[in-house]
């Protein structure tokens, strides 16, 4: 199975858990090249203010994590192995981002559970998806799509009925779904931005393909990762390459 650069990227998040904003207090700063050390050492050094200048606890010259909170967790998660599961909400599934999600789910079945779907005008996708995946949710944009997906499951004697609902409730409720532990924001424009919101505020961490959750709202969604102690990673080709350039790699890397 052939994947494109954003569920690389979003496959990568979710094993790792990398903190997408920095929840230590040390504001970022850019060193010049001159300061760039010369030792290829791997050891933390909490002592130094930055290696390259970037805040406390980076791993000399560099690495892929902006904190020592943030690269104790990464640690952590990847000693699980292949051994960790993580429970979906996935906002926008029948889009380009939730059907590579979705392949994802189909190559790793024993690492994630879908519990909840949401999706725009498209009953017939969702109905398939609703069917394999079995979520305890599924929501449509308006009342009219929700009546035909319920129609759609009905008609394919579907067993595990979930709740159906529609509009910015629907969203929301996908959202804020008690059993996930993620949620992927793929749906488009400033309608990303209250959902991610009330996820976070139910301690989710968030799957970023929304880039208006972050023009529109960026002042006040990361307080709010900082405050519930989430992790924000981007889960599109586009983010992930402005994430990794901020992050920094090691020489000749």
């Amino acid at each position: 199975m052939r994947y494109t650069a954003a569920s690389y990227s979003f496959l990568l998040w979710l094993h790792s858990s990398h903190a997408f904003f920095q929840t230590s207090q040390h504001k970022s700063r850019i060193a010049p090249a001159t300061s760039a050390p010369t030792s290829t050492s791997t050891s933390l050094n909490d002592n130094v203010s930055g290696s390259l200048g970037t805040g406390e606890g980076w791993i000399t010259p560099s690495s892929p994590v902006n904190s020592a909170a943030s690269m104790k967790k990464t640690l952590s998660e990847a000693l699980k192995g292949a051994t960790f599961q993580k429970r979906l909400s996935l906002l926008g599934s029948t889009g380009s981002i939730g059907t590579q999600t979705l392949e994802i789910c189909d190559a790793c079945p024993d690492n994630f559970v879908v519990d909840a779907l949401s999706a725009g005008r498209n009953a017939a996708l969702l109905a398939e998806q609703v069917m394999k995946y079995r979520p305890k949710i599924a929501s449509l944009e308006t009342p009219e799509a929700a009546l035909e997906l319920k129609e759609r499951l009905e008609a394919a004697n579907c067993q595990h009925m979930p709740t159906i609902l529609s509009g910015p409730e629907g969203i929301l409720a996908a959202a804020t779904v008690d059993t996930a532990d993620t949620v992927v924001t793929g749906i488009v424009g400033a309608a990303g931005l209250l959902p991610t919101i009330e996820a976070i505020k139910c301690g989710k961490d968030i799957a970023l393909a929304n880039k208006e959750t972050l023009i529109s709202g960026g002042p006040v969604i990361q307080p709010l990762v900082e405050k519930y102690g989430i992790n924000m990673l981007p889960a599109d080709s586009e983010h992930s390459a402005i994430f990794q350039c901020l992050q920094g790699v090691p020489q000749g890397g």
